[in-house]
């Protein structure tokens, strides 16, 4: 017997996800900040410490991972590294596979959330090395994955 007092509910897995606006525009901000953080490592320019490179790496990471997540119509809960891993993991595993703890690990240099608690630790340059891999190696993965913007 159907209990027509209570129609199905709706789960999250029935919803239908679209593409939202404007997420081309975020890879290519996310290009744009890892060829400016690239270009001011290589060129050693003075006036880009470590903190500043970190800070547009960071950037150059998430802006093509919400450009993507964008195209398929995801979110992530928020836009630190861990929360950015998690909606990879859950909606484009293979882009992330192998590289999720050291993304995450990105978060340690700067624990901002909390005002009152805050933990900045300036990376070395060789830190920024790996960073600029990392950050190449998984816009080559979404690349890869979302050839057409």
């Amino acid at each position: 017997m159907i209990n027509s007092l209570h129609p199905a509910l709706v789960g999250f897995a029935d919803i239908r996800p679209q593409a939202i606006e404007d997420w081309g525009q975020y890879r290519l901000e996310g290009e744009q900040f890892l060829n400016l953080a690239e270009g001011a490592f290589l060129k050693k320019k003075a006036t880009f410490t470590t903190e500043i490179l970190y800070n547009l790496i960071a950037m150059a990471i998430e802006k093509p991972v919400m450009g993507a997540l964008m195209e398929i119509g995801r979110l992530p809960y928020n836009h630190t590294m861990h929360d950015l891993v998690a909606a990879l993991e859950e909606w484009l595993p293979e882009t992330i596979r192998g590289m999720e703890e050291s993304v995450r690990a990105l978060d340690s240099y700067q624990e901002i959330c909390d005002p009152y608690n805050c933990t900045i630790r300036v990376p070395t340059l060789v830190e920024i090395e790996t960073m600029l891999s990392l950050a190449r190696q998984l816009e080559q993965r979404l690349v890869t994955s979302f050839p057409e913007a």
